[in-house]
């Protein structure tokens, strides 16, 4: 049995990750501001063992954005909800470092952390919509490299505040009176290019000492940033081989900035659909791909490239040359589109309904599904998996119920929780709080230079 064991992520998506997803005869309409279904599909995907439940966010929308996005729970509000419904299940909350103010991102995430008894993480977005400056008061976006100088800083300050406190910190000494050590807390006095916040934060850190931090880096900037600041990153690939180019690549990276590449995990997106034979998979997939009409398609594929509108170009001539639309957005993902309809001399209908269909790979019976899963999992092509469901409300089920039993006769899924933290679970180590290691080397000179002292003669 293998030591090593994947780790898995589930997403919340209501009604579905696409545009047509909703009208599925499983789905609910209403799914993704339905708390019942969230605490169903939370219960069911710790109950298989799964690491972490996931919460994908953007603070803008469009009357083109897909039906989950534009009625849905803000993540920390779901998440605070699931922590009492659950015990052992991660909680990873999608906040983007672009438009929010880092002690009330600290403090939010913080709070969640003692809630849950350490179960949070944080996906650190640096939001790529355009129109969600318009939403903040501001009227340009971010500009690709400004945002990551920025969200550098941001998670900077937020991981600085939480460590205000010390871990031994408060007191709570009702004899003496003494709530808290005055020397084990501390300002973070930070004043910087985008930031300036004194702090200290008003709460202290939880059993797993930080939230998990999660990102995905896709282009150059945001693989760096990933593999010198994250320990988990999601990633996208259609095959092993480009799975294994991307595990590679930051991997590599990690081991650069001085980090363990063991302890960094790389996670690709899959959207399983299993069957209980072949000819029901496929069947499962057609399905699939029929709730992705072509009007829907190309709305799917206008995210990448800003919410462009692609319906203004003929659908069966060459894909359209649009110079540097997606630059500024999601660069590597625009990027690697524009490459494929190159290569392949698609149309535009062509490279809609290969983006918004669900691909093939993990397709089949549970045998087929769990094999695939084994050979990324054995060939540097992934650590563990983000799991979403391709069908909603039957997706979830259907691995639960054929595949993981599969994993764990392999040895590779967990048969129980190992500990009673998110980082714990994931293999992470617990960070030592700063201003804890500042203290004790401080104090560890002061008593080296008292007894380099001479003593000094009596006569």
């Amino acid at each position: 049995m293998s030591k090593r064991q994947l780790k898995a992520g589930f997403v919340l998506h209501g009604v579905g990750a696409g545009w047509g997803d909703w009208r599925h005869e499983a789905a609910l309409t209403d799914g993704s501001v339905n708390f019942g279904f969230y605490r169903e599909q939370a219960q069911l995907a710790e109950k298989a063992g799964f690491e972490f439940l996931f919460v994908a966010d953007s603070v803008h929308i469009t009357e083109r954005s897909s039906p989950h996005y534009l009625n849905r729970f803000e993540p920390l509000t779901i998440l605070s909800a699931l922590a009492g419904a659950t015990s052992h299940i991660g909680l990873v909350a999608t906040i983007t470092a672009s438009y929010s103010e880092p002690f009330t991102v600290a403090r939010q995430l913080a709070s969640l952390d003692h809630i849950s008894g350490g179960r949070t993480g944080w996906n650190v977005v640096t939001s790529w919509l355009d129109g969600s400056a318009r939403n903040y008061s501001r009227n340009e976006h971010y500009a690709h490299d400004v945002r990551y100088r920025l969200a550098g800083e941001h998670l900077d300050v937020v991981q600085g505040l939480w460590d205000s406190w010390e871990d031994d910190a408060l007191v709570r000494n009702k004899a003496t009176g003494q709530f808290f050590d005055k020397k084990k807390l501390h300002r973070l006095d930070h004043k910087g290019e985008f930031f300036s916040v004194e702090g200290p934060l008003n709460i202290a850190r939880s059993r797993q000492g930080q939230p998990v931090i999660f990102q995905a880096g896709a282009s150059e900037d945001g693989k760096n940033f990933a593999a010198s600041r994250s320990d988990a990153i999601f990633f996208h690939a259609d095959s092993l081989e480009q799975a294994q180019a991307y595990y590679r690549d930051v991997k590599a990276k990690v081991a650069k900035f001085g980090r363990d590449p063991n302890k960094v995990l790389l996670l690709p997106g899959i959207r399983p659909i299993v069957g209980r034979t072949e000819e029901e998979a496929q069947e499962k997939y057609r399905i699939a791909a029929s709730l992705v009409p072509i009007e829907n398609a190309l709305a799917a594929l206008a995210r990448p490239f800003n919410d462009h509108d692609f319906s203004v170009y003929p659908l069966d001539e060459p894909f359209p040359d649009l110079g540097d639309i997606g630059r500024n957005s999601q660069q590597a993902a625009s990027d690697h589109i524009k490459k494929i309809a190159r290569e392949n001399d698609w149309t535009l209908r062509e490279v809609a309904q290969w983006f918004a269909t669900p691909k093939t790979v993990f397709v089949g019976t549970a045998e087929h599904v769990a094999n695939e899963i084994e050979r990324w999992f054995n060939n540097e092509g992934a650590d563990g998996f983000n799991f979403f469901e391709a069908l909603p409300n039957t997706s979830l089920k259907d691995f639960v119920e054929l595949v993981v039993p599969l994993l764990k006769q392999r040895g590779i899924w967990r048969e129980a929780y190992e500990a009673d933290t998110f980082r714990g679970n994931l293999g992470l180590d617990v960070p030592v709080n700063r201003n804890t290691l500042k203290r004790l080397a401080q104090e560890a000179k002061e008593t080296q230079t008292t007894q380099s002292q001479p003593e000094t003669a009596v006569v």
